[in-house]
C-alpha cells in the first residue's frame, strides 16, 4: 500500500487548504482511513479519521466544526478539507489506512504517507 499526501503550502490564518492523499497498491476501500499531524517538537496527534464506506467520521476536538474528512473510493482518494486555519494547524500532516474500523490511535495504523507540510501565518 502506497499513500501520497499532497495539498500542503501556506495560507494565512483564516483561510483554507484541501489536503488529498492518493492510495495505491490497495483495494481501498477496504481501509479506514486516517489523519493526523505532527508540530515541531510535538508529539503526533489525531486529526481526523473515516469508515471504509464514508459513512462514519470522527474528530479531534480541536477540529470539530473547521475540518471535514472524506473520501472517494472510485479515486481511490481521502481528503481533509481544512478552514478557519490558525497559526497552531501548522504542522507536517500525514494520512494513514488501517484494517477493520477506524480509530483515532495512530499505533493501531498499518501504513502511512509520507506527509504534506501546512503552514499557518498570522
Amino acid at each position: 500500500v502506497q499513500l501520497q499526501a499532497s495539498g500542503g503550502g501556506l495560507v494565512q490564518a483564516g483561510g483554507s487548504l484541501r489536503l488529498s492523499c492518493a492510495a495505491s497498491g490497495c483495494s481501498f476501500s477496504a481501509y479506514a482511513m486516517g489523519w493526523f499531524r505532527q508540530a515541531p517538537g510535538k508529539e503526533r496527534e489525531f486529526v481526523a479519521t473515516i469508515t471504509r464506506s464514508g459513512a462514519m467520521t470522527a474528530y479531534a476536538d480541536s477540529m470539530k466544526g473547521r475540518f471535514t474528512i472524506s473520501r472517494d473510493n472510485a479515486k481511490n482518494t481521502v481528503y481533509l478539507q481544512m478552514n478557519s486555519l490558525k497559526p497552531e494547524d501548522t504542522a507536517v500532516y500525514y494520512c494513514a489506512a488501517k484494517f477493520g474500523s477506524y480509530s483515532s490511535s495512530w499505533s493501531e495504523y498499518n501504513y502511512w504517507g509520507q506527509g504534506t507540510l501546512v503552514t499557518v501565518s498570522s
